[in-house]
């Protein structure tokens, strides 16, 4: 392993114990200071705040308190950061960079209070995901012992003081453990990190790793996405999950003719929740190797695109579901399961909801894994891509209904004229498309098309922004995209073992508009005590190259929202929606009852992570990471 390295900055006087005396406040406001002390606010990952301070009279009131720059914590400027910060004890820590820098802020004013930054050489060099990450973890003994915990590009584990921001002696090798040492798979052109962060559930700290890009796979054969849970304290291996069972596990006989022996990936690498009252951490799995072509891996493959309920304290599993068998279609579980108590047809159950590309809200009681309403195993279309094996049915769910559109008909292409509408048709003579499920095909099929139309494509539907939820209510919003895209297949045998690889076809634009009819982003709104949606409004406004384009001039064009997907926070008296990536630096407050838009406030950047709130001295703050155009930065809002 090679060495890390830390660089300190100090730019201000020591805490003076704050952040090791802070009591971490999940709820309640004590002495004006009410926390987010994990990554999704709670370990139900509901992305709630009780605060009520911003509501929907003075919304409109909120000003740049502080910004905080980031593009220069790494080797290169960055320009995007997907960061959310935890704030315990008047403290953030957040990640910066592409190298994954720890940072220290100070919550009321913005001033860093220390930085970490690993120097990890060669694993920085060979590692499949640079990016700033998505957030840190945070222990306490209650007696003193902090920590916050990181995964770095290079797939190491470290924990760090609190305080100080130095590396714990007592965790690992000098505050760091190598996880290359207990990787399953071959050991040449490793390509396996994380970009979330890991969850802390008592003393146990549980990692989901993340792979490389996996349409056009170098080999079938990849490093396995076992999930591991470590002592929080020392940094001892506790236990091991298979994603991809071995001989003789639950599991293997779903994957035919020995695919479990090579097959990789199968990681975790959206963020995890957690039950403390019932010791479960919820696992939600992506896809195997090979994202559009699973001809090399035969079966079912458990427990892949499954949702997973472990022991936190053992790794065993206490239940799964399958959300889809044999997965080519990058649809893989992309964001953390939402945990919520509702109640349904009059029972009282503690839910689970994991969110998903193809849009599909899967619901289950988190505590035996039942669904809330039923499921349906349903017929679905055959590849007949040579060697390609399809699940004859997939599951679907009765209730809540998709919250984006599934699958592609005539009735979803542009129709905002005749003529678009005839063009779109012209357009697409050369693609198949159908129903959700529909498989992916060659680029010189024997019908003479050049693949299929897939709907929502790899990036959703929703994707790791995921959605929020309102624990009082048991309302749950979903941001999520329509965007299509042509999913093709050809072999490409001097570069891989994969028989077929993704080749990422050209999506037709008739006039140089989307293909597929808006709204092009939305937020919906499903009560899940009775599984209905409640409301949808588009995310963002119509963008100027429609409002302007020449063929629509004079069409009342409706509010189309942008191909983006939004970043959700709940507080007790709003719900609020960054416009994402694809989108204007917007962010928006909503009412959380009609979806009706109570303020648009300007941010110097497009919103990159998911903004969290807190109170410090009496007063609430928001903060969001932006970027682009602009530089990488957090910036927090508060009342004028």
């Amino acid at each position: 392993m090679q060495q890390l390295k830390i660089i300190f900055t100090l730019l201000c006087s020591v805490l003076a114990g704050a952040a090791a005396n802070a009591q971490v406040d999940t709820g309640s406001n004590s002495a004006g200071l009410v926390e987010w002390p994990v990554y999704g606010g709670n370990l139900a990952a509901q992305h709630y705040s009780p605060l009520d301070q911003i509501n929907a009279s003075n919304v409109g009131n909120l000003r740049v308190a502080w910004r905080w720059h980031a593009d220069n914590y790494g080797p290169r400027p960055e320009s995007r950061s997907e960061t959310t910060p935890l704030m315990i004890g008047g403290v953030l820590y957040a990640t910066a960079g592409v190298t994954r820098n720890i940072v220290a802020i100070d919550a009321a004013t913005g001033e860093t209070l220390w930085i970490f930054r690993p120097n990890e050489g060669d694993r920085f060099d060979g590692a499949p995901r640079k990016i700033s990450g998505r957030g840190v973890a945070f222990w306490s003994d209650g007696d003193g012992d902090e920590r916050i915990l990181t995964v770095t590009p290079g797939f190491h584990l470290i924990a760090l003081d609190a305080d100080t921001g130095r590396p714990n002696p007592e965790f690992g090798e000098a505050g760091t453990v190598d996880m290359f040492q207990f990787l399953r798979g071959p050991t040449d052109n490793i390509e396996i990190g994380s970009t979330s962060p890991p969850l802390v559930l008592g003393d146990v700290v549980v990692v989901g790793p993340a792979h490389g890009v996996g349409a056009r796979p170098n080999s079938k054969a990849q490093t396995k996405g076992d999930v591991r849970g470590f002592d929080v304290r020392t940094g001892e291996l506790l236990w091991t999950f298979h994603t991809i069972p071995q001989r003789g596990e639950f599991g293997y006989d779903t994957w035919l003719e020995g695919s479990a022996e090579y097959t990789g990936n199968a990681g975790v690498w959206g963020p995890l929740a957690a039950d403390p009252e019932l010791g479960i951490v919820y696992l939600p799995v992506e896809m195997p190797t090979s994202d559009m072509y699973g001809g090399e891996r035969p079966g079912s493959n458990l427990f892949g695109n499954s949702l997973v309920a472990l022991d936190v304290r053992t790794g065993e599993r206490v239940w799964h579901q399958q959300l889809i068998h044999h997965d080519i279609w990058d649809w893989d579980n992309p964001t953390s399961p939402i945990l919520l108590d509702v109640v349904v047809d009059g029972r009282p159950v503690k839910a689970i909801v994991q969110l998903t590309k193809q849009a599909f809200a899967y619901a289950f009681n988190r505590e035996t894994g039942e669904p809330l309403w039923p499921f349906e195993e349903r017929p679905v279309p055959a590849s007949d891509v040579p060697g390609e094996w399809t699940s004859p049915t997939q599951p679907f769910p009765t209730k809540p209904a998709a919250y984006d559109r599934q699958g592609v008909s005539v009735d979803d292409l542009i129709d905002f004229t005749p003529q678009l509408r005839a063009l779109a048709i012209e357009e697409t003579q050369d693609l198949r498309y159908g129903p959700l499920f529909t498989p992916s095909s060659l680029v010189d099929a024997l019908d003479g098309t050049r693949g299929t139309l897939v709907l929502p494509h790899y990036g959703g539907g929703a994707n790791w922004e995921g959605g929020a939820a309102d624990p009082e209510t048991g309302m749950l919003y979903v941001a999520s995209q329509t965007n299509a895209a042509v999913f093709a297949l050809r072999p490409d045998p001097d570069h891989t073992d994969v028989r077929y690889v993704f080749v990422n076809g050209s999506t037709p634009q008739p006039m140089g508009l989307p293909l597929i009819k808006p709204p092009y982003g939305r937020v919906t709104a499903i009560d899940m005590n009775s599984g209905e949606h409640a409301w949808m409004v588009p995310t963002g406004n119509t963008p100027e190259d429609i409002q302007n384009h020449p063929a629509l001039q004079g069409i009342d064009i409706p509010r189309t929202g942008k191909i983006t997907r939004a970043a959700l926070l709940v507080t007790k008296t709003l719900l609020f929606a960054g416009e994402g990536w694809g989108g204007d630096p917007i962010l928006r407050a909503h009412d959380k009852a009609t979806g009706e838009i109570l303020a648009e406030i300007e941010l110097p950047g497009r919103v990159g992570g998911k903004p969290m709130t807190y109170s410090v001295d009496g007063k609430q703050y928001i903060v969001v990471s932006v970027g682009r155009p602009g530089p990488a930065e957090l910036v927090a809002l508060t009342l004028r």
